[in-house]
């Protein structure tokens, strides 16, 4: 049975390498059907919103999320961490507690950066983050693309890094057969 797989890109910028590296995912072929989770749309989180009925939009962003068997967060890194609507978004789905949206969901990283780290700070960050919202992160396996930026071409499409499709292909099959493997 094909796994439902939510990819949540932590940049808005509508032709961001990590939402190249996303929709890459999209077209991988494994045995996953992807859709992409917004952000963008999300207001601030503010704990007064909760008071009545939801914000369309974070009502959007969970559903997506509850929708899925697992998610795959694609982030850049900006000042050695996770983007601030990435944490906003992080925010949203973590309410109600111990109930809200990624709550024991399995959650798979990748982040691309023209940097050289390959963000392994805000994938660091990210993982604390999940952690403390009690968010399975797939454990061992990462993918930290940098020097994005001569890895895409003129058409958006990674295409000039072999080895980096290969790794990201690996991780999210690894990631299908590890959500499988919790789900049994």
């Amino acid at each position: 049975m094909s796994k439902k797989i939510g990819l949540i890109c932590g940049s808005l910028r509508k032709q961001s390498y990590n939402r190249i590296i996303a929709k890459m995912i999209a077209d991988l072929n494994v045995p996953a059907a992807f859709h992409l989770i917004e952000i963008g749309d999300l207001p601030l989180y503010n704990e007064d919103l909760e008071t009545g009925e939801l914000p369309a939009s974070v009502v959007t962003f969970n559903n997506g999320i509850r929708d899925a068997d697992g998610i795959v967060i694609v982030t850049p890194e900006y000042n050695s961490g996770i983007p601030g609507v990435l944490k906003n978004a992080l925010d949203w789905a973590s309410r109600p507690p111990r109930s809200g949206a990624l709550q024991g969901k399995p959650v798979g990283i990748i982040g691309a950066t023209p940097g050289g780290l390959g963000t392994a700070l805000a994938q660091v960050q990210l993982r604390h983050t999940l952690e403390a919202m009690q968010v399975p992160c797939l454990p061992f396996q990462k993918v930290r693309i940098s020097q994005v930026h001569e890895k895409v071409n003129a058409e958006l499409k990674v295409v000039s890094d072999e080895r980096t499709k290969q790794n990201i292909q690996s991780y999210i099959e690894h990631f299908v057969k590890w959500i499988e493997h919790r789900s049994n």
